[in-house]
C-alpha cells in the first residue's frame, strides 16, 4: 500500500481554526517569524506550522485571520481534506514573496489536519502507518558569519563533544578556517546553497571554494553544489556519490529531473508542501534505493517536531538536519539532548513532545 493510502482514509471533523504568531531571535542574525495553524474539531486540536521566511507574509495572514474556517468545517476523510486545502488560495489576493512559500504554508495546513484526524482516531502517526519509530541522528546546521569564525562550532561542542554538523560554505572562507573546521572531526555535510537567489545566505559558484572544501572533507555529504559552472563542475567531477540536493526538491519529479541520479537528498516536508506528494517522495526513495535525510526550516513551535516525527520513522540514522531548535539560538542552553533523539511522542496525533 502506498504510505497516503493508509492516512487518506482517516475520518477527519472540522470545526475550525486559529492562527498564533512565534517570534525568536535566531543565530543567523535575524527575527525568526512563524505561524501556527490550531485546526480544532470533535474536541481536540490538531497543529501545524507555517515557516514562511518573510514576516509581512504572516502579517497578512495573522491580519485576515481564518478566513477559510467555513470552507474546511464539516466532516470528511483527510484525503479529501488536503485536496480541499489544495484548492484554496492561502495567500489571498497579495500573492507571497516566494512561491515556494505556498508550499509552506500549505504543509503548515496539512499537518495540522493530519495531526487533527489522527488525535481524532486514538492513533499514532507511526501506528497508523505501521512503522517503528527508532532513536533520530541529527546534525546542526550552521553559518559560520561575516567575517567567518570557528566560534560557532567551538561554542556548540564545549556543549556536546560528540555533536556533529552541517556548515554553509562562502567564500570567505580561508584555508586556515577550513583545516581548523576539518581538524574537529565533526563536520558531516557543506551545503553550497548554489540555487538561492536575492537572500542573504547567496553563495556564486566558486570553484577555489569548492576545490578546497572537496579536499578538505572527504567523507562529508556535498549539498546543493553548483553543477553547471564549469570550474565548480569540474572540481566536483569525481564525486559525485558525495552530492546531495536540497532547495530544488519539492515532488518526485524534482528528483526525476536531476542531473544525474543521486544516493541522496533531503526531504523538508514543508518544502514540499502537499501530504500526499511528502508520502509519494518517500515511496519513490524507497523504491529506487536513494537515500534520505530530514531538514529543518528554524521552526519555533511545532514543526520542529513534526520533521523530527518523519525523521525518526523514515530516515532515523541519516544526517538529519534537524537538531533541537535551541541549538539556532546564538547561545545555545547546556543539557540538550544529545544525539540520537529518543522519540517522545503523544499516544495519539502528529507530534514530538519536550525535544523540539
Amino acid at each position: 500500500m502506498a504510505t497516503f493510502e493508509s492516512l487518506a482514509g482517516l475520518a477527519v471533523e472540522v470545526d475550525g481554526y486559529s492562527l498564533e504568531p512565534l517570534r525568536e531571535p535566531v543565530a543567523s542574525g535575524f527575527e525568526r517569524v512563524c505561524t501556527v495553524v490550531h485546526m480544532t474539531g470533535g474536541g481536540v486540536e490538531g497543529v501545524g506550522e507555517d515557516v514562511t521566511y518573510q514576516a509581512a507574509d504572516h502579517e497578512r495572514l495573522l491580519a485576515a485571520g481564518p478566513v477559510h474556517a467555513d470552507a474546511l468545517a464539516g466532516c470528511r476523510t483527510l484525503g479529501q481534506l488536503c485536496d480541499g486545502l489544495e484548492s484554496l488560495d492561502l495567500f489571498g489576493e497579495v500573492p507571497p514573496s516566494s512561491e515556494v512559500y505556498r508550499n509552506y504554508r500549505l504543509w503548515a495546513f496539512h499537518s495540522a489536519a493530519l495531526d487533527l484526524a489522527l488525535r481524532q482516531a486514538g492513533v499514532s502517526l507511526a501506528a497508523a502507518l505501521g512503522r517503528e519509530q527508532q532513536p533520530m541522528r541529527y546534525v546542526v546546521s550552521l553559518r559560520l558569519g561575516e567575517p567567518p569564525s570557528l566560534e560557532p562550532v567551538q561554542k556548540r561542542l564545549a556543549l556536546d563533544p560528540t555533536l556533529r554538523f552541517k556548515l554553509d560554505a562562502t567564500s570567505s572562507w580561508t584555508p586556515e578556517l577550513i583545516a581548523a573546521l576539518a581538524a574537529t572531526g565533526a563536520v558531516d555535510s557543506i551545503d553550497f546553497k548554489a540555487f538561492y537567489r536575492g537572500t542573504t545566505v547567496d553563495q556564486a559558484a566558486d570553484p577555489v571554494l569548492y576545490r578546497r572544501v572537496v579536499r578538505a572533507f572527504p567523507d562529508a555529504w556535498l549539498e546543493d553544489p553548483d553543477v553547471v559552472d564549469p570550474g565548480t563542475a569540474a572540481a566536483l567531477a569525481d564525486v559525485h556519490e558525495r552530492i546531495t540536493w536540497d532547495a530544488v526538491i519539492h515532488s518526485v519529479a524534482d528528483i526525476e529531473a536531476l542531473p544525474f541520479p543521486p544516493r541522496m537528498v533531503n526531504l523538508k516536508p514543508s518544502r514540499i508542501g502537499s501530504l500526499r506528494e511528502l508520502c509519494a517522495t518517500y515511496d519513490h526513495c524507497d523504491e529506487r534505493g536513494i537515500g534520505a535525510y530530514g531538514g529543518g526550516q528554524t521552526e519555533l513551535g511545532p514543526g520542529r517536531g513534526q520533521a523530527q516525527y518523519l525523521a525518526s520513522v523514515f530516515h532515523p540514522d541519516a544526517p538529519n538536519d534537524l537538531a533541537p531548535g535551541a541549538y539556532n539560538r546564538a547561545d545555545p542552553p547546556a543539557g540538550l539532548p544529545p544525539s540520537p533523539l529518543v522519540p517522545a511522542v503523544d499516544r495519539a496525533g502528529f507530534r514530538w513532545e519536550g525535544q523540539s
